[in-house]
């Protein structure tokens, strides 16, 4: 896939390194297009640096990677308001919380349904908001690889942002529509609560397997 990445931080740099070495190419914007060309150095061969005006007509796929503050003008930068984006499948892994408090930024709704809006004709998955770039590639044992929760309302998204989750190394946990976007934001503060509070969110939750609700049921 030709996979386009909004923004030039940390989490677009690992994202991008990461599904270069599973095959891809990528295409990195930004504001600033020294940032972007760096970026697209230290990826690597698989990536470019391209105009905002141009990116939307050079990807299949397109990763929103930047804070909740500058959402509206990458956006705007890219043209989606205007179609650059119609047709294409949009990951938002926007994280829209107070970094001090854990609390939601936007009053209601979500960063992924602002993006939705936002983005004429874009097919919107929620997704990779809650793991830190780090986390990718991971490269351990499948059955204890990342579970990624995504939501969205086109199928086909759906499966194409499943793919690039499985590319990374994560499995992908489709929870719903996007409707359902704001729940999985929320929980990006819940875990940054959790981490202030000077513990492990990986153990505030409880350990459940999947395979003992569907177990038949036993009657003495």
């Amino acid at each position: 896939m030709n996979v386009g990445i909004v923004g030039t931080g940390n989490l677009a740099q690992t994202l991008g390194r990461a599904w270069a070495g599973a095959g891809h190419s990528l295409v990195v914007t930004g504001r600033d297009r020294q940032r972007a060309i760096g970026v697209a150095d230290r990826i690597g061969r698989a990536a470019v640096a391209a105009d905002p005006s141009d990116f939307g007509s050079r990807v299949d796929v397109v990763v929103v990677a930047v804070a909740w503050d500058g959402l509206e003008a990458a956006l705007t930068l890219i043209g989606a308001g205007e179609g650059s984006l119609a047709g294409k499948t949009v990951i938002d892994c926007t994280n829209p919380v107070d970094y001090a408090t854990g609390a939601l930024k936007p009053a209601s709704g979500s960063a992924a349904e602002f993006v939705a809006r936002a983005a004429t004709g874009a097919q919107v998955v929620k997704a990779l908001h809650l793991f830190a770039g780090a986390s990718w590639p991971y490269v351990g044992t499948p059955d204890e690889a990342p579970v990624v929760a995504i939501c969205g309302d086109d199928p086909a998204a759906l499966d194409r942002a499943t793919a690039l989750i499985h590319d990374l190394g994560g499995r992908a946990s489709v929870v719903g529509g996007l409707a359902g976007a704001r729940q999985l934001e929320e929980a990006a503060g819940f875990v940054m609560r959790v981490v202030a509070s000077g513990h492990n969110p990986r153990f505030a939750v409880p350990d459940v397997d999947p395979a003992l609700l569907h177990a038949p049921q036993t009657t003495n």
